[in-house]
């Protein structure tokens, strides 16, 4: 591996996952505000999306409330949209890129969702601070109980 990849490894929340539902329904609660405001976020988190612009350069702006009340104002620029394939999107505070690449297996979609950082060191204080990684699989989690309803 060259230093480059190293480098970007250090920086980076992934996982991969097989979701039980074809692409075309994965796509749609990614991309639809109604169904990803259910299932979007960590566990007791729920969602308002004020705007959902799904195109390159469209903004997506959100307020996660967390169980203790505290609100989280989100806000995202997507800068990649390839049907069925790939939603890139840049969210601005704290910085990073956010991957997803949606992939048919069968009857199944898999899904590989990365976040890319400035810097090891905003990763590891975001992890931190908010358990980004654990996070990021209770989204998951979610969105598979989610999907579970819709198949």
């Amino acid at each position: 591996m060259d230093k480059e990849n190293s480098n970007n490894q250090e920086r980076k929340l992934h996982t991969t996952r097989t979701l039980n539902a074809p692409i075309d329904l994965v796509w749609e609660m990614w991309t639809n505000p109604e169904h990803i405001e259910v299932w979007w976020g960590p566990n007791g988190f729920t969602n308002t999306i004020h705007k959902m612009d799904l195109h390159e350069n469209g903004g997506w702006d959100l307020t996660m409330h967390g169980p203790d009340g505290t609100n989280y104002p989100n806000r995202s620029i997507f800068k990649e949209i390839i049907l069925f394939e790939k939603i890139v999107f840049e969210h601005l505070n704290p910085h990073f890129i956010t991957t997803v690449k949606f992939e048919t297996k069968a009857e199944k979609t898999v899904l590989d969702w990365s976040m890319l950082f400035d810097t090891r060191e905003m990763r590891d204080s975001v992890v931190k601070a908010h358990k980004a990684d654990k996070g990021q699989q209770e989204n998951l989690d979610k969105l598979e109980k989610y999907l579970a309803n819709k198949v």
